[in-house]
């Protein structure tokens, strides 16, 4: 579908060469778009940004680390004179990370005692706040830098990425789950904030999908579904992964003013049913 009134404008995607993110970029792209990819790793970044310009966008990518405010700020003169003032944002950057996540769902007598199990006495507060600030300190400063171009200018938004850990925790995973949960507070706070403004912040909040993060949670060793990716298919009514594209209609509706121009501060879960689903 095609939506006119995002043609020519601008967006910024954090996290920009994830499996997630990269879909974004292209749906933009057929948008005719011109999208600028963030991230860590200039080999993926130029990958999609080359795969962009293909698809019949203006690709462009940059080298930055959304932790660091000077980083960003160095991005966003890049970005202003190749593409000038940014209309969208998507804070795509974020995860989990080995460090922030305990070995079982559920605490047992003697774990604190087993050198092989990780249990939360051991997640180390650098590391719970390493992966605190990947997600939500990683989704401030690129708002913080980037939203002062959209203040007062008409169809411009900022688009978080929320998480099914963003309604109710998910096991193992408590850094990740209260950092995405700030994720979907901050959404409502910055949607307030600056409604008056002109700008509207809002949320996708993705089920479950494979990524190469989640790689060793959702398989074994040969390949085979784990028993976590065997429960989460059990509790997802559609029975199945998403698929990254089937993000990307949601992304479009958030996006275009003309068809989301009074939607501020929703968090809009895209996950087959999971949140939905009671369990019996």
């Amino acid at each position: 579908m095609i939506h006119p009134s995002l043609k020519g404008k601008t967006a910024v995607i954090t996290g920009g060469s994830g499996i997630l993110c990269r879909e974004f970029a292209y749906t933009f792209a057929r948008q005719g778009m011109k999208v600028a990819v963030l991230g860590r790793t200039m080999s993926k970044l130029q990958e999609v940004a080359e795969k962009v310009n293909r698809l019949g966008g203006t690709g462009l990518a940059v080298a930055a680390d959304v932790t660091d405010a000077e980083s960003v700020r160095s991005a966003k003169e890049i970005i202003n004179k190749e593409f000038g003032a940014v209309d969208i944002l998507i804070n795509g950057a974020g995860g989990n990370h080995p460090r922030g996540t305990t070995s079982k769902e559920i605490y047992e007598q003697g774990d604190m005692q087993d050198p092989d199990t990780i249990s939360f006495f051991d997640l180390k507060p650098e590391n719970f706040s390493y992966v605190f600030d990947l997600n939500i300190v990683g989704t401030v400063i690129p708002t913080q830098v980037f939203l002062p171009d959209m203040i007062g200018r008409e169809g411009v938004s900022v688009i978080n990425i929320a998480s099914m850990s963003s309604y109710k925790p998910i096991t193992r995973v408590s850094a990740y789950s209260a950092a995405k949960a700030a994720i979907m507070n901050f959404t409502q706070w910055l949607a307030v904030h600056f409604a008056q403004a002109g700008v509207r912040v809002n949320a996708i909040a993705p089920g479950w999908f494979e990524t190469v993060q989640n790689q060793e949670l959702l398989h074994n060793p040969d390949g085979s579904l784990s028993s976590r990716a065997k429960k989460v298919i059990a509790h997802t009514p559609y029975g199945r992964f998403g698929l990254p594209e089937e993000l990307c209609g949601t992304l479009l509706f958030l996006a275009d003013a003309e068809m989301s121009g009074f939607v501020t501060g929703a968090t809009i879960p895209v996950d087959g049913g999971f949140s939905a689903y009671g369990g019996v």
